[in-house]
């Protein structure tokens, strides 16, 4: 099986909570970690929301690329981009949702699409993907 991270659970990992446990649960029983290339540039800036404390935002963003390091990175090129507007037109998600869905789909089956986003779940159920979210 292969594990596919969304935005949303790579932020997790880095803070404490429940939503971290599901993530490290999830990954302690796949090898395989995997995450659109999107995720990163996504996860960045969104650690600005999270926090005003300059130290805070440093080790958030430290935690955040050395997990970004163990993971396989799921390129996002014209057949990813095409595969979401695609998704995009025809499902409630928005575009930067349908890009990592279509990062995700084309992993070797089966794969978790672990995601907090209660928008991307039933797409990503409608499309066969297992979720595993809170």
């Amino acid at each position: 099986m292969t594990i596919a991270l969304d935005t949303s659970a790579l932020l997790a990992l880095t803070v404490q909570g429940t939503q971290r446990a599901v993530v490290l649960d999830a990954l302690a029983n796949d090898p395989v970690w995997c995450a659109s290339a999107m995720a990163l540039t996504e996860a960045l800036p969104a650690i600005d929301r999270l926090t005003d404390e300059p130290i805070l935002r440093a080790d958030l963003e430290d935690a955040v690329r050395l997990a970004w390091d163990h993971l396989h990175v799921v390129p996002v090129d014209q057949r990813c981009l095409d595969r979401a507007a695609t998704l995009s037109r025809l499902q409630p998600v928005r575009l930067t949702d349908a890009i990592h869905l279509a990062a995700a789909e084309r992993l070797p089956d089966p794969v978790s699409f672990v995601t907090f986003d209660p928008v991307q779940i039933g797409v990503a159920l409608g499309l066969g993907l297992a979720v595993i979210s809170s």
